[in-house]
């Protein structure tokens, strides 16, 4: 069967962090390191888009230190990281609303999807400044200005990225069990895995064990 697009809901750095006796900051720094190792086992399992959950639009409700440092790692890793992935034909897509992000992040962005455009490999989107309820009412609002009649085809249509397909896994880390509002539209027949341990914990290995626990069910679509 095979996962063709796989959705982590990236939880718990800043209680791996904590538990360590560090300053949460390094959390993200190690969850970034996580995000790398799962890629490369991702591509290499066939896996044809793989999308982190890395910023929701609740998230600006944490301190203003940490949001500001989690911003200026977005400025000065995300773009090197498309480079990256460009050497790999890899691609990379950033879902997720404009509000509130700063101009020069907003630019880095399309800097980093530009460095990878055509790149016919992995497709890695983010998450960023992402809220599943937002990206649909973004998506009406889209068709109303186009003057086209709200319809489950003309949402699709005019979500972020209208060309990433829908999810097949969820897996969300660190022992929680909900969605958090991560893919609401792609993910309605997805299915989920509930992993323990943190992000920053997450390696090649358990790529595969999702993969086998995808493989072990039957997905029926309501049929």
């Amino acid at each position: 069967m095979g996962i063709n697009h796989l959705g982590i809901i990236a939880d718990g750095n800043r209680r791996w962090a904590k538990e360590r006796g560090l300053p949460t900051i390094e959390g993200h720094k190690k969850g970034l390191d996580a995000i790398e190792k799962l890629v490369s086992a991702a591509d290499s399992a066939g896996i044809k888009y793989i999308t982190f959950y890395v910023f929701s639009t609740e998230n600006w409700g944490r301190s203003s230190d940490e949001v500001g440092y989690i911003m200026k790692l977005a400025e000065t890793r995300l773009l090197k990281y498309a480079e990256k992935l460009a050497k790999n034909n890899a691609r990379m897509l950033i879902l997720g609303s404009k509000n509130r992000v700063s101009k020069s992040l907003a630019e880095t962005i399309l800097k980093a999807e530009e460095t990878t455009r055509g790149c016919t490999g992995i497709t890695v989107c983010f998450c960023f400044n992402y809220g599943g309820e937002q990206e649909i009412a973004d998506a009406a609002n889209l068709a109303i200005e186009n003057n086209q009649k709200i319809t489950p085809e003309t949402i699709r249509a005019h979500l972020y990225h209208p060309e990433v397909p829908d999810i097949d896994m969820v897996v969300r880390t660190s022992g929680e069990e909900r969605i958090s509002g991560f893919m609401l539209w792609r993910s309605s027949y997805a299915e989920f895995m509930f992993i323990k341990k943190y992000f920053p914990e997450m390696s090649a290995d358990d790529i595969m064990k999702i993969i086998e626990e995808y493989d072990s069910r039957s997905r029926r679509f309501g049929k």
